[in-house]
């Protein structure tokens, strides 16, 4: 029997697809390399936005460079056109990470996601990109009370590194955005927009297709190997032979050992609402259109779309046994279904209001929450993956490292400990999915307990560790 609740019947109609590429405006795919050998200078594994940013910025440094990229189903398929489109100039997944695993150059990793901020809004003004972007920064709410003293602490933190922080009371906040479980929050109003992430997607695409790059799509990379003084790379169809090659796969299966040991893949799943009334919208305010998220361990991110809708993802992180990346799991009823409850109960006065779009979608995470950077084959390949669901920004700078590891490794920026640095490893099946499964669980107990981490969460926390939604 079906239990009749808001949330099953907003439901009711979601089709099964991607909201943002759900458009009349999506390229005819390209062909797949041809038969036989591709010659190239450099060859960039995945279409998604590490791969075009680094397809680019080689491009830009140098003109004659022969780049060719190679996306194994369609750009933007991955999670580059699944996301929410929060644009955070933090390279290190926020302040608070980057403190505590990189203390000792935080403020140059601040100097470095700010600066690569701007040079996403300047790519956009240079090559005509229209990512819908929006400069309404992000506001971080807390839902339970226990969440409340943390807000004031995060605020001064933000602060005092140079963040333009509000801090709002339960009225301040609710005055912004209207929910009765809205306790407090903090505003970042600096470093943090929104973008629709499918139009910037293509955008680079076309920048990148206009710059002479060569992009093949549905040409998914098998494997990789030195040849000679190149390295050669197997499709389906044939090979390409490039003298450096960028990895640029991010949840998908690594083509090189060092990143599997470094990724989790975990599922995030996602709902957006149809088009709110007039009343619908007043009833919430929200008139500043900020991007927002919840303090809990299993945290919730929503915002609106260009035509008021309501995106709402995250809470429920889903590690499926061996990580595989498979269609079949795009989808998963019982988070759908916990997702559309968990909407009504922050916003009560949207009963009534449908869901149009339901989809899931792989991420990849690492043990440290931000990226993983290096290289194999005698320095001839690099990698760029593990961006932990905020890599919209962090690509742009995560494509230049890798870059960098080619083409001068003895740069600065190659020898900051943050690049130079490995996560701890993911350990192989069947430990990884019980490791992942106990944690999940000890975070969810946590967040039943007002926050208290328990035993193992402590233990975590002591090592560096994590894993949350």
């Amino acid at each position: 029997m079906t239990i009749d609740t808001p949330g099953m019947r907003a439901l009711a109609d979601a089709e099964p697809k991607v909201f943002w590429l759900d458009r009349s405006d999506l390229p005819e795919p390209s062909p797949p390399p041809p038969s036989g050998r591709v010659d190239a200078d450099l060859c960039v594994v995945g279409g998604g936005y590490t791969g075009l940013w680094a397809a680019i910025q080689a491009k830009e440094l140098d003109p004659d460079r022969d780049v060719v990229v190679l996306e194994g189903d369609r750009v933007a398929h991955g999670a580059s056109g699944r996301n929410g489109g929060f644009l955070d100039a933090s390279v290190t997944h926020g302040l608070a990470n980057g403190l505590e695993h990189f203390p000792g150059e935080i403020e140059r990793l601040l100097a470095i996601g700010r600066d690569n901020y701007r040079g996403i809004l300047t790519a956009l003004d240079a090559y005509r990109i229209d990512a819908a972007f929006e400069a309404t920064g992000e506001l971080v709410v807390a839902t339970d009370a226990y969440q409340v003293p943390g807000l004031a602490e995060s605020a001064a933190l933000r602060a005092r590194y140079g963040e333009d922080a509000v801090l709002l009371d339960r009225d301040e906040v609710r005055a912004e955005v209207d929910s009765p479980r809205l306790l407090g929050g903090v505003w970042q109003r600096s470093h943090i927009g929104l973008v629709d992430p499918v139009a910037l997607a293509l955008g680079l695409r076309r920048a990148a297709d206009a710059l002479g790059v060569r992009i093949f799509e549905n040409a998914r990379a098998t494997r990789v190997s030195g040849a000679g003084s190149a390295v050669r790379i197997d499709t389906a169809t044939g090979h390409v032979e490039a003298a450096g090659v960028i990895l640029a796969t991010n949840a998908f299966r690594g083509l090189v050992a060092p990143i599997r040991r470094a990724v989790a893949t975990v599922y995030d799943y996602v709902l957006v609402t149809e088009p709110l009334s007039e009343a619908q919208r007043a009833s919430i305010g929200w008139k500043k259109r900020q991007g927002l998220a919840d303090s809990a361990n299993q945290f919730h991110y929503f915002r609106l779309t260009a035509d008021d809708r309501i995106l709402w993802g995250g809470y429920d992180a889903v590690y499926y046994y061996g990580g595989r990346v498979s269609q079949r799991r795009d989808q998963r009823p019982r988070t759908m279904s916990l997702l559309a409850e968990q909407f009504f109960d922050l916003f009560p006065q949207l009963e009534g209001v449908r869901f149009t779009h339901q989809w899931g979608g792989p991420i990849a995470t690492t043990s440290r929450f931000c990226a993983s950077f290096g290289t194999a084959l005698e320095g001839r390949l690099a990698y760029s993956v593990g961006y932990t669901g905020l890599g919209v920004a962090a690509s742009r700078f995560g494509a230049r490292v890798a870059l960098t590891l080619l083409d001068d490794p003895s740069a600065d920026v190659a020898r900051l400990d943050f690049v130079r640095s490995r996560p701890f490893p993911f350990p192989p099946e069947p430990l990884r999915w019980l490791g992942i499964t106990l944690t999940r669980r000890a975070i969810a107990r946590a967040d039943r307990r007002e926050g208290r981490r328990g035993a193992w969460l402590s233990l975590l926390d002591r090592l560096g560790l994590g894993f949350d939604s």
